[in-house]
């Protein structure tokens, strides 16, 4: 099992900036590729970008692309999501998921973080 473990979620205004930090624990071996997700209410789940652990290859929507920028720390076992420029349609609960395809798809995913609250005020 691999354990997934979120934090730096918060309250934030519009034009700021939060780093988000995925920690990953257990048979991490098992997984060579980490991803953030959001969901905000009353809508489904939505990829927002995706990485491997060496950092090369890097995926990211379009909404994001230019805003948010996707890291790993392979030696901590830790992921990381800095988000720059937040809009109010930021707004969601960001999980933490891991898997060994590159994909943007949710099925893709075998671990997954409780998920951290980021609001983003106008």
């Amino acid at each position: 099992q691999v354990q997934l473990v979120e934090s730096g979620g918060g309250l934030v205004q519009a034009g700021g900036s939060l780093r988000l930090s995925c920690a990953a624990s257990g048979r991490t071996w098992r997984t060579t590729v980490m991803g953030w997700f959001r969901q905000a209410p009353g809508k489904e789940r939505e990829f927002v970008a995706q990485t491997d652990w060496t950092g090369d290859h890097t995926n990211y929507a379009n909404s994001v692309k230019g805003r948010f920028a996707i890291s790993a720390d392979n030696v901590k076992n830790t992921m990381y999501l800095q988000m720059s420029s937040l809009e109010p349609e930021d707004t969601a609960v960001y999980y933490c998921a891991a898997g060994s395809t590159l994909s943007n798809a949710e099925r893709n995913y075998y671990y997954w973080g409780q998920g951290t609250q980021v609001t983003v005020s106008s």
